[in-house]
């Protein structure tokens, strides 16, 4: 499984900086070190080293927010611990947004399966909340994507872009947005 991983973890590199279309299966075994017939063994072709270095980009993700949210009992405080999780994850994984963009081109069942999946841990997230009454009775999958826009962008602008962490006063103001909106509570 070492090999395998090694692999994948070449191909994340690779395709993350490359594209998935102007990367070979040749780069990936030479960068990884393998003979392109040991590449064979695990993956039969270019598309289904993406589908898996997606599928498990997200579950690695998922996961890794998932265990920072357990810690917390209150709705804001499991949220501010997921974003927090997030941005912490992407920036050893600055190639997601890269591979997940890719996607859309690629693959565009791939593409929406991976947004949904993210969806649907929020979903839950809000769905509970409401029925706590820490959050409005809005539209869960409306909450869940403007929020899941939030993170991508923010991440996308510092991780991504800046190659830096998420400075701590923009994650303050965003968390201020997502908890208190946009209205001036001393504006009448």
């Amino acid at each position: 499984m070492k090999t395998r991983q090694k692999i994948l973890d070449t191909a994340e590199e690779v395709i993350g900086e490359k594209g998935y279309f102007d990367t070979s299966i040749v780069e990936i075994t030479v960068k990884a070190g393998v003979a392109q017939g040991t590449y064979y063994n695990y993956f039969p072709t270019k598309k289904a080293i993406y589908d898996e270095l997606v599928y498990q980009l997200s579950s690695s993700l998922r996961h890794h927010i998932k265990l920072s949210m357990e810690e917390k009992s209150s709705f804001n405080e499991k949220q501010r611990a997921g974003y927090s999780a997030f941005f912490d994850w992407v920036i050893n994984h600055r190639n997601l947004y890269s591979i997940i963009q890719q996607s859309v081109l690629v693959d565009k069942q791939l593409y929406r399966w991976y947004y949904e999946k993210l969806a649907n841990g929020f979903i839950q997230s809000i769905e509970k909340a409401v029925s706590d009454k820490e959050c409005k009775p809005l539209n869960p999958e409306t909450v869940a994507y403007c929020l899941m826009g939030i993170g991508q962008f923010l991440g996308m602008r510092w991780v991504y872009w800046e190659e830096e962490s998420v400075p701590a006063h923009v994650f303050d103001e965003a968390m201020e947005l997502i908890f208190n909106g946009l209205a001036d509570k001393e504006v009448k």
